[in-house]
């Protein structure tokens, strides 16, 4: 990998850094926010709410325009947007506006994934493609790992204020602009593949006739969903349920984050190497395991616990960087930008789908504790077990290791 293509890895990086922490750091401020507004905790939920569905709506709609776009041009106005959004919620004063600032920053932010994962598809063949995807998507360990921390620290520090993590990742954004707009690339190819672009209709028409592409667009639904099913009740659950005090829980991130930035680097170069398909399969498999685990956790010592998350991070991050690698071929370079755009739209109504789930099948006693973890459990591994399936079928055809992809595609054949 030469100098140019680091920088770029690296910027993409940082933008999904700022992109994935806005969204994160949202769940932890639930006891900032409820009573600085005195809202309720069904409305701290529309706050995060907000940005997913929001983000869905406008990833569906830019699918149908986007690859009628240089992919820097679409990219720069995208993060411009969604960093408006982000510092709008920063200075927000109350409840109404900031959730329109949620709304506002998901509506951009929708659009930034699938620009970023098109990119990539399009700068480094399929047999790098996994190492560049591992690189791009450490960025959510390191949010995970540094970003979320310390944008709490920052919080505490400035007096509780939870406006100061908004306007950290605003502050971000405004810096990497103008880097972005320096060193990627215009990426207009896919442009000059087509002589006549297609209608609106005929861009959702050409997904519903292949096959492959319903598939992977479902494949990358379940997946999202099965892994989301017990996140949002798992730190209530390690509290109420085994004991572990607010001031222990965080270390869960911080330690999962740390396992899979390592894990993205290093599974990501192995699968270029060995397969995406194999590597893929391993870690979906192994993880159900440390799902049945998790949601059934025994009483024991809390570095054990760590360490269970540990593992179950490690295996998380396997599966999404080998199935983003594999989802982005199953589609011809000039109709992928749309295509990434269904793809980031079906993930994130896996999310939403998922938390929806959740909330209806837990719930809390009179004590506190959460009843009915373990269904969350059982459901997410049916779910993933349903997506190693489908994958297993889908992406069997183009996981060859010596296969020359450049332009080429499975769907056609």
């Amino acid at each position: 990998m030469n100098q140019k293509e680091r920088i770029i890895l690296f910027l993409l990086a940082g933008l999904n850094f700022t992109h994935i922490l806005d969204f994160m750091i949202m769940m932890p401020l639930g006891n900032y926010l409820m009573p600085y507004f005195h809202i309720s905790p069904w409305q701290f939920s529309l706050l995060v709410g907000a940005y997913s569905i929001s983000a869905a709506v406008s990833g569906f709609t830019a699918a149908f325009i986007v690859d009628r776009f240089d992919r820097k041009k679409v990219l720069l106005v995208s993060y411009a947007g969604f960093i408006i959004g982000t510092l709008a919620c920063g200075i927000a004063p109350t409840y109404g506006l900031l959730l329109g600032s949620r709304i506002l920053a998901g509506l951009f932010g929708g659009i930034i994934g699938a620009q970023v994962l098109s990119i990539i598809a399009d700068l480094f063949v399929y047999e790098r493609r996994g190492t560049a995807m591992g690189a791009v998507m450490s960025a959510f360990a390191v949010a995970s790992t540094l970003g979320v921390p310390f944008s709490l620290y920052l919080t505490n520090l400035f007096n509780f204020n939870w406006h100061v993590p908004f306007l950290l990742v605003g502050g971000i954004g405004i810096v990497l602009i103008p880097l972005i707009y320096k060193f990627i690339p215009g990426m207009s190819a896919h442009l000059k593949s087509v002589g006549n672009r297609e209608s609106t209709w005929r861009v959702l028409g050409k997904v519903f006739e292949s096959p492959a592409q319903q598939q992977a667009l479902l494949f990358s639904g379940l997946l999202m969903m099965g892994h989301f099913l017990i996140i949002p009740f798992l730190n209530p659950y390690l509290e109420f349920n085994k004991g572990f005090s607010k001031d222990l829980t965080p270390m869960v991130y911080l330690v999962g984050g740390i396992s899979s930035f390592a894990a993205a680097i290093f599974l990501g170069r192995f699968s270029d190497k060995k397969g995406k398909l194999p590597v893929f399969s391993i870690s979906v498999f192994l993880s159900l395991f440390m799902v049945l685990v998790i949601t059934n956790m025994p009483d024991v010592h809390f570095s054990i616990v760590l360490a269970f998350f540990a593992v179950w991070f490690i295996l998380a991050t396997g599966r999404a960087v080998t199935a983003q690698a594999m989802v982005s071929e199953v589609v011809k370079t000039e109709q992928r930008g749309s295509f990434m755009s269904f793809n980031g739209s079906m993930q994130q109504l896996g999310t939403f789908i998922a938390s929806m789930a959740a909330g209806v099948i837990v719930l809390k006693d009179k004590t506190g504790k959460i009843q009915r973890f373990d269904w969350l459990g059982y459901l997410s591994i049916a779910v993933l077990l349903i997506s190693l399936v489908l994958g297993r079928i889908l992406f069997k055809k183009i996981d060859r290791a010596d296969k020359t992809l450049s332009d080429k595609n499975f769907i056609n054949e």
